[in-house]
């Protein structure tokens, strides 16, 4: 089966010489939660408008659904969903005509059935007849994921959807994008809030400097590249790591109170206990044990910061 979105050599170079995108190479899977990491300037935004056609790319190619999205524009358009950074509304409309209208513009036919279940899953039905110019920023942003998703999209962008916006939203949302999921959308999602890539991307991809340094599932970029951390709180202050556990990678804190041990999380397990063992030879006694792993967040900047 093709991929949803398939992205080959894609590059941009602005008139000015700068290299936005340095030729990018991505495939997409039907039906996934795909989330594009990376700093500012790093190139999603970009990406996200080269692959919806609304930049165009100095080189390249980019399939949406085997269209082209420069050949078959309207074809590939017609499939996407496009939530921006920005919000750009017509205030003097209310935010049932604004959705309604933006279906309408897609050529899709009219389904107040739809419209209000979309509505209603993003608690905008109750403000249906209120005019934009008379909602909070929240609830602006609640329409602009309702006009993008309003004529039925297979792919669905959301960059940066959830930036300064309440946690009401921010569960909505979520909920809301786990259903299209289930009903086999594929959304693809930028955001700085990477806890929220972490608890609901299938996989990762991280961009830096207009180039895409990884792209992996989520749950085996974690095994693969995390860490995990134990450290031990001592029974008895040590004013230093004694000679019998110089071969190990500890670390003291707490003005000696405590003592880490960090360790790749696909290391052989055994390791473990054959520091318990050389603890206990070496007299070291610890009250309680605390263990922590890396998170998405770790990771990306660990990634970034090796890249740069």
């Amino acid at each position: 089966m093709l991929p949803m979105i398939s992205c080959a050599a894609v590059t941009k170079r602005y008139a000015t010489g700068h290299l936005a995108l340095d030729a990018v190479d991505l495939s997409i899977e039907k039906g996934e939660i795909f989330a594009l990491l990376g700093a500012n300037g790093a190139g999603k935004t970009t990406l996200i408008g080269a692959i919806c056609g609304t930049i165009a790319m100095s080189s390249g190619k980019v399939l949406l659904g085997g269209h082209d999205v420069v050949r078959e524009f309207r074809a590939a358009r017609a499939m996407v969903g496009l939530v921006p950074q920005e919000i750009a509304l017509d205030i003097f409309n209310t935010v049932l005509g604004t959705v309604s209208f933006s279906r309408g513009l897609f050529g899709r036919p009219p389904d107040p059935a739809y419209v209000e279940r979309l509505l209603k899953d993003l608690s905008l039905w109750d403000r249906r007849s209120s005019r934009i110019l008379e909602l909070s920023g929240g609830m602006k942003r609640r329409v602009m994921i309702a006009k993008a998703l309003s004529h039925e999209p297979d792919v669905l962008f959301l960059d940066e959807p959830t930036a300064g916006v309440d946690v009401n939203l921010r569960r909505d949302m979520w909920a809301l994008v786990r259903r299209l999921r289930d009903e086999g959308v594929t959304v693809i999602l930028t955001t700085h809030y990477i806890e929220e890539a972490e608890e609901m991307a299938d996989r990762v991809g991280v961009i830096n400097r207009g180039r895409i340094i990884l792209v992996d599932d989520k749950a085996r970029l974690l095994r693969k590249l995390g860490k995990r951390r134990l450290t031990f709180v001592l029974r008895h202050p040590l004013p230093a790591i004694p000679p019998g556990l110089a071969d190990w990678p500890l670390e003291l804190e707490d003005d000696g109170r405590r003592l880490s041990y960090s360790f790749h999380a696909a290391a052989d397990n055994a390791e473990v206990p054959a520091l318990l063992k050389r603890l206990g030879e070496a007299g070291v006694d610890f009250k309680d044990l605390e263990t922590t792993a890396s998170s998405l967040e770790d990771i990306f900047v660990d990634l970034v910061g090796r890249a740069a």
